[in-house]
């Protein structure tokens, strides 16, 4: 479960506290914090990633080739999956994890 913390934040430094009822043992520590939109946008990138992954799986785990197409469709799919991942990392927030697309015809030979 998500805790939201209700702080005030100094428009000039950035310095962010929310005061609370002292019982005498309080002690600073530094802690990471996030504003709510971003983290909001960030679920929803990871919602709808979630949803286009599992469109994938669902397909994959469902789809029965016809006879003499198994490479067709595997093929297919793995092109959809490619796509998938590029347009992943195109939103995501780790530009440093490469994808590599590589165009194939149906035999599987490489294209270009």
């Amino acid at each position: 479960m998500i805790e939201y913390v209700k702080a005030w934040q100094c428009i000039g430094c950035g310095k962010i506290e929310a005061p609370q009822t002292c019982v005498g043992v309080c002690q600073d520590r530094k802690v990471e914090l996030v504003y709510a939109h971003e983290h909001r946008e960030a679920l929803a990138g990871a919602d709808a990633r979630a949803r286009e992954m599992e469109t994938l799986l669902r397909q994959l785990a469902w789809t029965t080739p016809r006879d003499g197409e198994w490479a067709r469709s595997y093929l297919a799919l793995q092109a959809r999956a490619r796509q998938a991942l590029a347009k992943a990392q195109l939103s995501s927030s780790r530009p440093d994890v490469p994808v590599r697309i590589i165009a194939v015809d149906a035999a599987g030979s490489r294209l270009g």
